[in-house]
């Protein structure tokens, strides 16, 4: 009778039922699963269901987990194979690898909550748990807290129309765009040249405000670029409006458009998956691997060895020529820095202050390796005003080019300094850093357990932080709920 009544443990479950655990929500990451293999030999097993080339029944789960991921499954069997090879054979790694760079262009899962954080030229905004923050200088009402507010010294909450969770967020010089769950996408700031999708006003809009045109189009990102704004639908496809002076909106011409307008793509284009605006220039990343660049050609940014305006999007060929899967791009005032696949990292643009990172100030004019970074796996790149930071699976943070007031995160370092190379920040070592976001003069940071840390200039209190007026240590910033 005793025995009937016994407790069952984890151990009496059959192999089957265990794996279905482990892969049914698809929550798990890499390094949950690494905890469940240390603290129970159940997961270190080997059961029948196993096959002979996984150590494990938590090995089998990562197989499975990043068989599914949606990045996984856009590469080529080679790609898939080469992805391995890099990861060392381990599934586990290869899982936390293709989810932290799903999360870093989107929202990253900390054990505080569910946060994304972007930096504007002179503010922040922040996701926590579907509801958006923001700090700083509200020019033309960036900060979406009403006409009467010209600054904010801390995280303050954005209210909206209505309830609405929102889930992707992108920060101009002067504008802001916010995407909720439901695909609606609201817009506030500075409306002159009609980038926030009103056509019924050129007034600064100063509350977030749902974008009518879009109303029935849903989408799952926005990039926010100087006049314009880009919209990427939950369909892959692309829309845009504002200004088009050098063709960044992508629709053939160099006419303003007042709401967003389908940017019709010229022969066969893959579903786009990721997008990036610069001053002047867009960004599209494909689900083929496929990087297409429209808008300014200054400083070689779009990647075509030369400085033509682009008035419709264009594949850059260095890339789909040599095999390269690119699956993130970020597009900086003056360069670019791609993210491959395999964790590689790839520059060009202009090179000064070393924001290329290859040891010099010279310029590239199409993508080119960053060769101090192979033997690091990368899961997020970020560029901005002649600087750029890459973001390892370890959690380790890397940076190089203009330290411009310390935003750069080298505390040892003056204030004005090039880092011509990448290297590591060691004021951050001991934290495990889950995204990075930078604006003209300061930095930001997530940890994966939910906690914020800003660097560089305050001037605005673009840091959170009412009393300080430069940040050269990473300083935390608190959020008051």
């Amino acid at each position: 009778m005793g025995d009937r009544l016994r407790s069952a443990t984890f151990d009496d479950l059959p192999s089957h039922l265990i794996l279905e655990i482990l892969t049914s929500g698809a929550r798990l990451g890499g390094s949950d699963l690494v905890c469940l293999e240390l603290t129970n030999t159940t997961f270190r097993g080997t059961p029948g269901l196993v096959p002979h080339k996984l150590r494990s029944l938590v090995d089998f789960a990562a197989f499975q987990l990043s068989g599914s991921h949606p990045i996984f499954v856009s590469l080529s069997y080679r790609a898939q194979e080469e992805l391995l090879a890099r990861c060392s054979g381990n599934w586990k790694k290869v899982l936390r690898f293709l989810q932290s760079v799903h999360q870093s262009s989107d929202i990253v899962e900390t054990s505080s909550g569910n946060m994304q954080i972007r930096s504007g030229r002179y503010h922040t905004l922040l996701i926590k748990d579907s509801k958006i923050y923001s700090c700083g200088s509200s020019l033309c009402g960036v900060l979406g807290h009403g006409p009467e507010t010209t600054n904010c010294v801390a995280f303050t909450p954005i209210k909206f129309p209505y309830p609405v969770n929102v889930t992707h967020v992108s920060a101009s010089h002067n504008h802001a765009a916010f995407v909720a769950k439901s695909g609606e996408v609201f817009t506030c700031g500075d409306n002159s040249s009609f980038c926030c999708g009103h056509s019924d006003t050129n007034r600064p809009i100063f509350k977030p405000r749902l974008v009518e045109a879009l109303k029935n189009v849903p989408c799952k990102q926005v990039a926010a670029g100087v006049s314009f704004t880009v919209f990427l639908t939950t369909e892959g496809q692309i829309y845009t409006c504002g200004t088009s002076g050098h063709g960044q909106l992508g629709h053939g011409d160099t006419l303003d458009r007042p709401t967003p307008k389908l940017v019709e793509p010229v022969g066969p284009i893959g579903s786009v998956v990721q997008i990036s605006a610069g001053p002047s220039y867009t960004l599209a990343v494909t689900n083929d691997g496929g990087v297409y660049s429209f808008g300014s050609g200054s400083n070689f940014c779009l990647g075509h060895g030369e400085q033509h305006n682009e008035l419709r999007p264009r594949v850059i060929q260095s890339f789909s020529r040599n095999g390269i899967h690119v699956v993130r791009v970020s597009a900086g005032d003056e360069h670019v820095v791609a993210l491959d696949s395999n964790g590689f990292v790839y520059t060009w643009g202009k090179g000064y202050c070393g924001a290329l990172g290859h040891g010099d100030e010279i310029d590239k004019t199409t993508p080119a390796l960053l060769t101090s970074l192979k033997n690091h796996l990368a899961v997020q790149v970020c560029a901005s005003k002649r600087k750029t930071f890459v973001l390892m699976d370890s959690g380790c943070l890397y940076g190089f080019g203009w330290m411009a007031f310390g935003s750069l995160g080298f505390p040892d370092r003056d204030v004005s300094d090039k880092v011509l190379k990448p290297s590591m920040l060691y004021s951050l070592k001991d934290h495990h850093i889950c995204q990075v976001s930078t604006g003209l003069y300061h930095s930001v940071v997530v940890t994966n357990r939910g906690r914020i840390f800003g660097f560089g200039d305050n001037e605005r209190a673009q840091l959170g932080h009412d009393e300080l007026r430069g940040c050269l240590h990473p300083t935390e910033i608190l959020v008051e709920e």
